[in-house]
């Protein structure tokens, strides 16, 4: 799963209407567009410090003498020494995060269901949009169906079929 800056706004927006629509949180009509500010705001602090980690995890491959293939290793190290939660943590951070921030939030009138009533509904909506990567990878793979997987070829093929697919999808 993987948070795309460009579908933060999108997912925010999802999610206010959807505790609206269930009554589970009431908020007047000219301050809908600050509560949906306030999820966005949430997430882009969660993509800050993904970068964070991401510029962390670049300068410990750097010193250590290691090729990029140990990316993700070292990241999960550098996450874990920050307190950084990832992947399906992370969805569950943010989570925790927009429904702690329901409960202090101006621009929520009234809170009316628990966090265990909202969770769902909130993680519903964020996996609609946070497993596009999926999707992405199969459309990607049914691309090169010509190519071997494994090779040199296809790996560089591969990233620049997953580019040209998150271009064309708005992502990047």
């Amino acid at each position: 799963m993987r948070l795309y800056p460009k579908l933060v706004p999108i997912i925010a927006r999802e999610v206010i209407a959807r505790l609206m629509q269930e009554n589970d949180i009431e908020v007047e009509a000219i301050r809908v567009s600050d509560a949906e500010m306030d999820m966005a705001a949430i997430m882009r602090e969660y993509l800050a410090n993904e970068e964070r980690v991401n510029q962390a995890t670049r300068e410990a491959l750097e010193r250590r003498g290691y090729d990029f293939s140990k990316f993700n290793q070292v990241k999960r190290e550098m996450a874990d020494v920050r307190g950084f939660k990832l992947g399906e943590e992370g969805v569950e951070f943010l989570i925790n995060q927009m429904l702690e921030f329901l409960l202090i939030s101006r621009n929520i009138e009234e809170v009316f269901a628990d966090d265990t009533g909202m969770r769902p509904k909130i993680l519903q909506v964020m996996k609609k949009h946070l497993d596009v990567d999926e999707e992405i990878d199969r459309e990607a793979r049914g691309r090169l169906k010509h190519l071997q997987e494994g090779t040199s070829t296809f790996e560089i093929e591969y990233q620049k079929a997953l580019e040209q697919i998150r271009r064309a999808r708005g992502l990047i």
